[in-house]
């Protein structure tokens, strides 16, 4: 493969995911307030957190993710590291 092939394979694929991920920017903004929460809440905070009612905003969420398994995806892909790494430093899981 020539360099000119290999640049215009880069160019590509960083356009396509580009565009794969401003495919909910919605979502990404929320998936982002999400991995914030997180990684700014003490331990404590996020114990007190579980099992506390939802807004209707975050419930609205809920439903549009288990409506959309896309969406879904894209979400839990965007927010699961970080949220199971500051998990595991609270004790949350093993």
């Amino acid at each position: 493969m020539t360099k000119r092939s290999c640049f215009f394979a880069l160019v590509f694929a960083l356009t396509y995911l580009g565009v794969a991920g401003a495919q909910y920017p919605i979502l990404d903004t929320i998936a982002d307030k999400v991995v914030h929460k997180y990684e700014q809440s003490s331990y404590e905070r996020l114990w007190e957190k579980k099992g506390q009612p939802k807004s209707p905003r975050e419930q609205e969420a809920i439903q549009i993710l288990r409506n959309d398994p896309n969406r879904r995806a894209a979400f839990i892909n965007r927010v699961a590291a970080p949220i199971a790494n500051k998990m595991f430093e609270c004790g949350m899981i093993p």
